[in-house]
């Protein structure tokens, strides 16, 4: 900066007395525009003007941050105004250290391209990220900023990072702990001290997460009042770190106190707008039970919902204790304001660029002149999720005054058209590829429309399907389906030509139902050189047939997403009875379960578990076509074994062994989700199958699976690929056939 160089010019170029000034010109200027420069100016075109006047001119150009020099030259009358700018920070790099992350640069950086160079944000941002780093447990780390001039003038900024070492938790004691056990602590607390094996699953590695150490000891005092002890106190934890080692020993002050039991519970209404018998219902908090803070939370987020739920929309639930130390009781009160009740002035839905309004409008529980309810809101939030058409939904809440409440419906749409594929490779049947193009929000309209051709070592097949599930935004849905195809079950082929139609009614807000018409021909082709001589039960087994039948079912679904539900369950149960005029003639029954849990809440991070089962009965009424019997295997039943391997099987007079399906199956799953790349929608799924299938009885096979996969939600759809390892092989089985395992299969476009 030259502050004194406009001084020496004016010096020079003016003479001590004011002159009168003929033009103003400005030179190097970029930041600032002529005409706002001129505006900046105490003097005009015109005026008489001394060192002075142009000196503060100077100083107030100077003021904006823009310049790196500014000078002055008058000649004639005419003034010139000289910047030097500063330059301009036109690339940002971060090494060594979450690399390539935008959203570190954006959230510890903080440093935007076409800012100033400036050195004091340039030290700033360095703080911060050696900050960032102490947070993850690694001290001494050390940054470094490089800064390199380009061609055009602008800067290059890299900040190299060479982290720091990590503080592994060698030792952590707890002093005064008498009531609970301390091995109760890992589960809630963050820094924990290293196990044996510590790098294994499951086990704890002892790293240092400074950024929780404030708050574990609070985790562990609301541990401690879970189980009643109101007076314990946890001290903020000591720490003695080994620099050498970069190792720490950790250790905790606190004092227990006694147990609490509750002597009372009293709910206390402002004024009376719920009954207090239905109040006292729906709170778990008994007189004569131990304290649990956990569950006095949980009452009194219950009693906010149903005050709620009566259109107290700004009620207040206080909670209150009121301890006897000497007897070691408390009272639990309820402080309960509900104020005004309030109504519903206006929905603004905001977010959706393809999706219509009245789709949206027609799954709220709520619309203008509805009065308020907090259970309608947040299943309102639920349907939304469940139409698998947004990425994120949220419903804020407005408050125009004591009365009124605007809702803020904000959206976040996702892809719903998508090219489906599915396949897989096992020793068997090789690599299996399907496609198909499917748009389950056609033209924003609600409609789910899809054609798919199929084409595989096992497979070909082509339809088209359409169906909308609130034909004319009413409560009933309908569907149409046709197609032909051709599908290889290991020992035979059969082909197919089909139609269907149906319609749906939803009966609740959870409850849908659905009855329909379906009719299909059907003949078969064996596959095998043994297929000349077939036998009378292999005729039996392998006629051409004709299905006609009404298929009816009922569901239950009440979770909060389409393709990654974290809460709710559903469950579904349909039949199908064949024998209208066509030879099949059976019943089959299907029912499906899935309940999906996530655990955030409880450990801290957005893991998801899922708990899947399903049955399958067939009933012969007079005739069950092969293709029309059970089998398991791939994803969807066990994986880890070639799809519709496992089955039953016969072997005719001339040795050849053929699958012939089962009549009863029956196979659930247990997974556990977990996040893997967050920004790129990538989680880690691991899992365990296990599943029966059989005739007589429902064990007669029985197998399952295990392994990992991943969950992506791609930008052209869901995919799942999953790797798997078969349990309980059979090599031989009595029939002389050898189980086909499969340790690789992908799907997409399917819900998680």
């Amino acid at each position: 900066m030259k502050i004194f160089l406009p001084l020496l010019i004016l010096l020079f170029t003016f003479n001590l007395s004011a002159q009168t000034l003929n033009s103003i010109k400005f030179e190097g200027m970029v930041h600032i525009s002529k005409p706002v420069a001129l505006r900046m100016l105490p003097f005009e075109k015109g005026d008489d003007v001394d060192v002075k006047m142009v000196d503060d001119a100077i100083k107030k150009y100077f003021e904006q941050g823009y310049f790196n020099d500014i000078w002055a030259e008058f000649d004639n009358g005419d003034l010139t105004f000289f910047f030097k700018e500063k330059a301009i920070i036109s690339k940002i790099e971060l090494k060594g250290w979450k690399e390539n992350d935008e959203e570190i640069q954006d959230a510890v950086i903080q440093i935007k391209k076409g800012t100033l160079y400036n050195e004091k944000i340039l030290q700033a941002a360095k703080k911060r990220i050696i900050e960032a780093i102490s947070q993850e447990g690694k001290l001494d780390s050390v940054v470094e900023i490089k800064k390199e001039y380009l061609e055009n003038g602008s800067i290059k900024v890299t900040f190299i990072v060479s982290e720091g070492e990590e503080i592994i938790i060698d030792t952590l004691i707890y002093s005064g702990v008498n009531g609970l056990d301390p091995d109760d602590f890992d589960a809630v607390i963050a820094n924990k001290e290293h196990d044996f094996m510590g790098w294994f699953w499951g086990q704890n590695d002892g790293k240092m997460k400074v950024a929780d150490l404030a708050y574990d000891n609070l985790r562990i005092r609301d541990l401690y009042m879970q189980n009643g002890y109101l007076d314990a106190k946890v001290d903020e934890p000591f720490v003695r770190v080994n620099f050498n080692h970069y190792t720490a020993n950790m250790s905790y002050q606190i004092k227990e106190g006694d147990v609490y039991t509750i002597k009372k519970v009293t709910l206390a209404q402002a004024k009376e707008v719920v009954d207090e018998e239905l109040l006292r219902s729906i709170i778990s908090l008994k007189e004569g039970e131990v304290f649990n803070i956990k569950d006095f939370r949980e009452d009194a987020e219950k009693i906010k919902t149903l005050v709620a739920d009566k259109s107290y929309a700004f009620v207040q639930v206080v909670p209150d204790l009121k301890k006897d130390p000497e007897k070691n009781t408390v009272e639990v009160i309820f402080k309960i304001t509900p104020g005004n009740r309030v109504k519903i002035r206006n929905v603004v839905i905001s977010g959706n660029t393809r999706t219509l309004d009245r789709i949206i409008r027609r799954e709220l529980y709520l619309g203008p002149g509805d009065m308020y309810s907090l259970t309608d809101l947040k299943d309102s939030r639920n349907s939304l999720g469940r139409l698998g058409y947004f990425e994120g939904t949220t419903i804020e809440e407005k408050r125009v005054d004591n009365q009124t409440m605007d809702l803020v419906v904000k959206l976040k749409e996702t892809p719903t058209g998508n090219v489906q594929l599915g396949g897989g490779y096992g020793s068997f049947g090789g690599l299996l590829i399907s496609i198909g193009i499917n748009d389950r929000n056609i033209w924003g309209s609600g409609i789910n429309m899809g054609v798919k051709a199929e084409k595989s070592q096992t497979t070909e097949s082509y339809s088209f399907n359409v169906s909308n599930n609130r034909l004319n935004d009413s409560d009933f849905s309908g569907n149409f389906s046709i197609y032909t195809s051709s599908f290889d079950y290991n020992d035979y082929s059969v082909f197919s030509d089909g139609i269907s139609i149906g319609t749906g009614h939803r009966f609740s807000r959870y409850i849908t139902g659905y009855i329909g018409y379906g009719f299909s021909s059907n003949s078969y082709k064996f596959n095998n050189v043994l297929d000349q001589n077939t036998t009378v039960i292999d005729t039996f087994f392998f006629e051409d047939f004709t299905k006609s039948g009404i298929t009816v079912s009922v569901k239950w679904d009440n979770t909060d997403d389409f393709y990654l539900p974290r809460h709710g369950f559903n469950i579904s149960q349909s039949f199908e009875k064949t024998g209208l005029g066509a030879q099949a003639d059976y019943m089959k029954s299907r029912s499906n379960f899935g309940k999906y849990i996530g655990l955030e809440e409880y450990i801290g991070f957005d893991a998801i578990f899922r708990y899947k089962a399903r049955m399958n009965i067939l009933i012969d009424n007079g005739y069950i076509p092969l293709a029309e019997r059970f089998y398991m295997g791939g994803i969807g039943s066990v994986r880890g074994y070639q799809a519709f391997s496992l089955s039953p099987v016969i072997t005719d007079d001339n040795g050849a062994i053929r699958r012939v399906g089962g009549e009863k199956t029956f196979s659930n799953s247990l997974e556990l989700s977990m996040p893997l790349i967050p920004k790129a929608k990538m989680r880690i799924v691991v899992f365990a199958d296990w599943g029966f299938i059989g005739d007589d009885s429902i064990t007669d096979i029985s197998r399952g699976g295990y392994g990992a996969g991943l969950e992506w939600f791609s930008p052209v759809g869901p995919i799942q690929l999953m790797f798997s390892s078969p349990l309980n092989v059979d090599d031989g089985n009595i029939a002389g056939q050898k189980d086909i395992v499969n340790s690789f299969e992908f799907t997409m476009g399917q819900r998680f």
